[in-house]
């Protein structure tokens, strides 16, 4: 999605956010942008708090800038390049700046490993009218929720964060959560999420519950909630919680902010010990991940 890149940026990347009728509909198409002008301008205050507490920015433009880098370094004869939804450095600025180096292959990696219409669906809608002005070669990769070297980096995350607890603590996947009307005519996401969390249970035995964080705007969207869920956990007796942001590849807002701020507090007031997994970033494993993911794909797509 990327992310405000200063605290003057955030209201700009807001409004590309919810003007994105792909992520969410706010009333008819015409009303689009007016309802999300209103939305914007009530939570414009605390979004910019929040965003103030964790440096004045979010961090994933630099983290996704790194982890291409790391990831060019594994793959001598490939340029990579960023591009990000909602905020510089654009898709077309990517795509414009590949072509302008002399690319005539390109292959859109999403960085969301679980495919949903509202966010790899958007993104790869963006990347196709921009490309397809151009003749040039390219494919998209959408999907890699149970990448077997995603899983094993994923676990190595959790294995760590389990050892920063005297006792076994309960493991609370927390994903983004989505307007649950996507899912109900099919979208993949749910399924995907628990693809990943049934691929890391095989590898690790641990007590685990799943919930989504993140909701935005007045529809329905999918639940439990993660602030819900630290309720129920707490009626249950749990003290030690271990909490992993299972659709997040990097820092940013919602990790930072959402799990290491507000439901830290959360869970404090509630008598439970809340812990979060590093998230992947520029993880070695993580990175190797994508590189196999790279090699993969084009292999399959007759370009070696």
């Amino acid at each position: 999605m990327g992310g405000p890149d200063s605290l003057d940026a955030v209201k700009p990347f807001l409004q590309n956010l919810f003007s994105d009728r792909d992520i969410i509909r706010l009333g008819p198409s015409f009303l689009q942008k007016t309802i999300a002008s209103i939305i914007i301008n009530k939570r414009l205050k605390s979004v910019m708090e929040a965003y103030s507490l964790i440096g004045g920015k979010s961090p994933l433009t630099d983290i996704t800038a790194a982890q291409a880098k790391a990831l060019e370094k594994l793959l001598p004869h490939v340029k990579v390049y960023v591009g990000m939804r909602y905020w510089h450095p654009f898709i077309e600025s990517a795509v414009d700046h590949a072509l302008k180096d002399g690319a005539d292959r390109i292959l859109g990696l999403s960085l969301y490993p679980h495919y949903s219409i509202a966010t790899t669906g958007s993104s790869i809608k963006k990347f196709e009218e921009i490309i397809k002005k151009y003749h040039v070669d390219h494919f998209c990769v959408t999907s890699w929720f149970n990448h077997p070297l995603y899983i094993n980096a994923l676990v190595e995350k959790i294995q760590h964060g389990l050892r920063a607890f005297d006792k076994k603590p309960v493991v609370l996947f927390s994903a983004h959560s989505l307007p649950k009307k996507f899912i109900d005519k099919g979208d993949p996401y749910v399924n995907e999420i628990n693809g990943t969390i049934q691929a890391i249970t095989k590898k690790l035995d641990i007590e685990w519950r799943l919930s989504y964080q993140s909701k935005t705007g007045p529809v329905k969207w999918l639940e439990p909630t993660t602030e819900h869920m630290l309720h129920e956990l707490a009626d249950e007796g749990v003290k030690d919680l271990l909490v992993v942001p299972i659709s997040f590849v990097s820092d940013h807002i919602e990790t930072l902010y959402e799990i290491d701020m507000l439901y830290k507090d959360i869970a404090q007031d509630l008598g439970i010990n809340l812990k979060r997994v590093e998230s992947l970033n520029t993880s070695p494993k993580f990175i190797e991940a994508l590189k196999d993911i790279v090699i993969t794909n084009v292999k399959n797509e007759g370009w070696l």
